[in-house]
């Protein structure tokens, strides 16, 4: 199986040295995602495109090259293309027959090529060949030359013949890692998992900086959507995660500022943290998901005033999103159902809370703070790298990973329903459950508990974090299932 990738256009007009340094980005990532899947994958740049080749027809690896190809960005669109030695114009016509021929039924079509080497004839005259036959032998609606419902595209490169079999969308944005990095605050909602989506889209390499208010529960859930977007988007790029406990904060706060200061506070504070999260990673820029006017800290006038504690770059992709555009894009990336679920912890709730915050007033409420505990809150924080959130010390059970599924086990798979449809699971003489992980906390209570659950997932990560915090409340009836 063959796949050629074409650049996102921004990256086609960049200087020679720059786009040079992208495409080769953007191939290094390529064969870091693709490995994972097949270590035989050959991946291969040329300056207007990169190839992807893989022996063998594996339609379910066709498949999972498809879903990784899509979700990396840097690419415009790709095509999946089949190679044939080249004969003649008749056998070429044959092979785009047996590809094309059902497909064009009902519809107008036409057919371009483009052609490399020495023949016996144009481009032209093999276009007219082909769809002449395809006009006479299928149930088109006929050649249409300037407004075809379909075009069949092929190429001709000396004696091999490439036709385009189907044609997909890219992620767009520059490859990941071909920018600076990020910290991205991340609550686990709608807006900071979508823009932080949109960061790692334009190819900025974004670590997760998360501040807990919610205890364990809130951790975990937030820890999920970071691992799904890291592991759907991320290129395989090396980020952190970091957890700053925040309850102290929250508390200090409550107790000593005036109620409607207490959320331009609160972001203030939120602010500096990441500041210096954001200074230990020699990370130059932070990511919000704010929007304005969404909520009472957001309006432009309370966003000066929270900005105004740090002079790093705050970043806000969504500044003018609509509510509903953001859950579009959220339902989109495989984001919605978390943040559906994910509980509110808005830290502090104002009665009336400030919408034109006074900076005076607000440095006034902070001489009421104790900064110590903002300290103490920094000098607890948790960075982990992402791929290691399953095995880092916060687990405090061992969890049993099985190769083969035990007699009378149930296995369990908390895929995301994309990536299960994309390759099911399918072991013999076993009962499979499909429950998603964003889901199986609340489902889990209402298993039968005389049986024993195996949870499984393509990598084994998420599973085991669901696993082990499944350990912790209780449930003895929980394993990973981890086949060879």
């Amino acid at each position: 199986m063959q796949f050629i990738v074409k650049f996102f256009p921004e990256i086609t007009i960049k200087s020679k040295p720059v786009r040079k340094q992208f495409v080769k980005q953007l191939r290094t990532n390529l064969r870091n995602v693709l490995r994972l899947l097949d270590p035989a994958i050959v991946v291969e740049s040329d300056w207007d495109k990169i190839i992807v080749q893989c022996q063998g027809v594996d339609e379910s690896l066709h498949g999972q090259i498809i879903d990784a190809l899509s979700c990396t960005s840097g690419i415009a669109h790709f095509l999946d293309v089949k190679e044939y030695p080249f004969n003649d114009m008749h056998d070429a016509y044959e092979k785009t027959q047996a590809l094309w021929g059902h497909r064009l039924q009902g519809s107008s079509f036409v057919v371009r090529c483009k052609r490399v080497g020495k023949h016996e004839f144009s481009s032209h005259q093999l276009e007219q060949y082909i769809g002449g036959g395809l006009n006479q032998h299928s149930d088109s609606n006929g050649v249409d030359l300037h407004n075809p419902d379909i075009t069949v595209r092929l190429e001709l490169r000396d004696d091999r013949l490439f036709i385009i079999n189907q044609r997909y969308p890219g992620l767009g944005g520059f490859p990941m890692g071909s920018l600076d990095s990020v910290v991205s605050l991340i609550s686990g909602g709608f807006d900071s998992t979508v823009s932080t989506y949109m960061t790692m889209r334009r190819g900025m390499r974004t670590h997760f900086c998360f501040f807990n208010l919610g205890g364990r529960d809130h951790e975990i859930g937030v820890k999920e959507v970071a691992l799904y977007l890291w592991l759907k988007f991320g290129g395989g790029s090396r980020v952190k995660f970091i957890s700053v406990p925040f309850e102290g904060v929250v508390s200090e706060i409550l107790k000593n500022v005036d109620d409607a200061q207490m959320g331009v506070i609160l972001k203030r504070m939120m602010l500096r943290a990441a500041e210096q999260v954001a200074a230990s990673l020699d990370v130059e820029a932070l990511v919000t998901g704010e929007a304005v006017a969404q909520v009472s800290s957001q309006t432009l006038r309370n966003l000066t005033v929270i900005d105004a504690v740090t002079d790093t770059l705050v970043m806000r992709p969504l500044i003018t999103s609509d509510k509903e555009d953001i859950i579009r894009t959220a339902r989109k990336i495989g984001t919605e159902e978390f943040a559906a679920v994910m509980p509110e912890y808005c830290g502090v709730i104002s009665v009336k809370p400030t919408t034109r915050a006074k900076p005076e007033r607000i440095e006034h409420e902070e001489t009421k703070f104790d900064f110590a505990v903002l300290e103490k809150a920094l000098a607890e924080a948790v960075y982990t790298n992402i791929d290691e959130i399953a095995e880092q010390d916060l687990t405090s059970q061992d969890v049993e990973v099985l190769q083969v599924p035990i007699q009378d086990g149930i296995i369990i798979d908390v895929r995301h329903p994309s990536e299960e449809e994309r390759k099911p699971l399918q072991p013999q003489a076993v009962t499979v459950e499909k429950i998603p992980f964003y889901d199986l906390h609340r489902r889990f209570a209402e298993l039968d508990k005389s049986k024993t659950y195996l949870l499984y997932c393509d990598k084994g990560v998420m599973s085991k974090l669901h696993a082990s915090h499944l350990l912790e409340q209780g449930y003895t009836n929980v394993k990973v299932y981890r086949p060879s």
